[in-house]
């Protein structure tokens, strides 16, 4: 998985970028079951503005591009390492909802095939071959 951090109107200094490639590579176990390789997510930190009064206020915005869909998230906050861990958590979010949609959709296509066929719950498949005993 590649990691482009773009950053605008600050300078990020090595300990955040370690920080944000740290958290979203953890993002990685996630996305295993998703077969486009190689992955890419882009990652963009700003500083909104430079004329508040007291401290900064950065923007984090991440996006993922999954096969015909696209995962984007955002977040504002007075702390960088803040904005960041609530983009990860919301990028982990929609990660889990598309693999769960992609398994609901297998499932409901086993469950048509299995009605086109009138098939039982409790009906078993023999290999070729294979003799059973229908007397017992």
């Amino acid at each position: 998985m590649k990691i482009n951090i773009k950053d605008i109107n600050l300078k990020l200094s090595l300990s955040d970028k370690d920080y944000v490639e740290q958290k979203i590579g953890s993002l990685e176990k996630f996305i295993q079951d998703i077969r486009v390789k190689p992955l890419d997510i882009w990652v963009e930190i700003r500083r909104t503005t430079s004329h508040h009064r007291k401290g900064d206020i950065f923007k984090v915005e991440a996006q993922f591009r999954f096969p015909k869909k696209t995962a984007r998230a955002e977040s504002t906050r007075h702390d960088l390492r803040l904005a960041v861990d609530e983009v990860k958590d919301e990028l982990q979010r929609k990660f889990k909802q598309y693999t769960r949609k992609r398994e609901a959709k297998y499932k409901r296509g086993a469950r048509a095939i299995k009605k086109i066929f009138n098939l039982s719950y409790y009906s078993r498949f023999f290999r070729k071959g294979r003799i059973r005993d229908e007397g017992n």
